[in-house]
């Protein structure tokens, strides 16, 4: 399964947990699958979005898209890196 990471600061997280939980219906429809937010321990401005898309060209085409930087930039994103990841392998233990 593909897999993104993205690592960002936002200005404000209230205010862009607003705009992310808004934005689900398309993240869906783009070919989101399952996430997972988590932060930083020391800084809970410094948020990293873990999550199982479709394919990695549905991923890198919802996420490069001008809508997608016009939400970036009203949600208060801050310098995003994005990496995409291919599973190797899981487990439990």
């Amino acid at each position: 399964m593909p897999y993104v990471l993205i690592i960002h600061e936002v200005a404000d997280y209230p205010a862009w947990k607003r705009v992310f939980d808004d934005a689900a219906g398309i993240r869906k429809e783009a070919g989101e699958r399952s996430y997972q937010v988590l932060k930083y321990q020391e800084d809970p401005n410094k948020i990293v979005h873990f999550s199982a898309w479709t394919s990695i060209a549905d991923a890198k085409r919802f996420f490069e898209s001008p809508k997608l930087v016009q939400i970036r930039a009203e949600a208060g994103v801050k310098s995003p890196e994005f990496i995409y990841l291919e599973q190797l392998e899981a487990g439990t233990l």
